[in-house]
């Protein structure tokens, strides 16, 4: 029996794709979105084919542009002797919403995982290399996440990146700012006590 007719229930069934959102929620987004004025379901459905259309990815770090090379790679002023590698495209806006990093990114469009199936051959690996080749970097900071996967593929990196001459660092990882030493679980706190510095 439906509950809903067939356009609505379709939509529904799309927008369960979406990560995060479960069934009760894609119902209530598709009966918000019925609720719209048809003028703002059609400035909401023209903003994601725009989107899909005009982005991709940067031809020198693989982050996500609608201008080729991206705003980042373009910018002048930014330290071209330091590098950051992360996983994903909100990795970078995460790290620039600090305002600290004012170094060139290069994104890996993922981490390694051979329990998914993915490789070095599924990451902008060579990419990487490629852009050491060119020289002129001096530092490459490995930004994967702190997971399994995210210090795997650090490591893996770490090992190819030895015959070129950089100097290869790791962000720190330790104890989040307002956080209880006995909420901590025990790599967050290996970690905090090898990366602890003097002050």
């Amino acid at each position: 029996m439906l509950y809903f007719t067939q356009p609505v229930a379709c939509l529904i069934d799309e927008l369960t794709k979406l990560p995060g959102i479960g069934p009760k929620t894609a119902q209530r987004l598709a009966l918000f979105i019925l609720k719209l004025p048809k003028s703002e379901a059609a400035k909401l459905a023209s903003a994601i084919i725009d989107a899909k259309e005009k982005t991709f990815y940067c031809s020198v770090c693989s982050n996500l542009t609608d201008k080729d090379p991206c705003q980042i790679c373009q910018d002048h002023r930014r330290d071209r002797s330091l590098l950051c590698v992360v996983e994903d495209p909100r990795d970078v806006v995460a790290l620039e919403k600090t305002h600290t990093f004012k170094g060139l990114y290069h994104v890996l469009q993922g981490a390694l995982s051979p329990m998914e199936g993915i490789g070095p051959d599924n990451l902008r690996i060579k990419e990487l290399l490629s852009r050491l080749t060119g020289g002129g970097v001096e530092e490459v900071i490995l930004a994967t996440n702190p997971n399994v996967e995210g210090e795997a593929t650090a490591l893996y990196l770490a090992k190819l990146l030895k015959p070129f001459e950089v100097k290869v660092t790791r962000l720190a990882h330790g104890l989040p700012v307002g956080g209880d030493l006995e909420y901590a679980d025990q790599v967050t706190l290996t970690h905090a006590f090898a990366g602890r510095r003097e002050i």
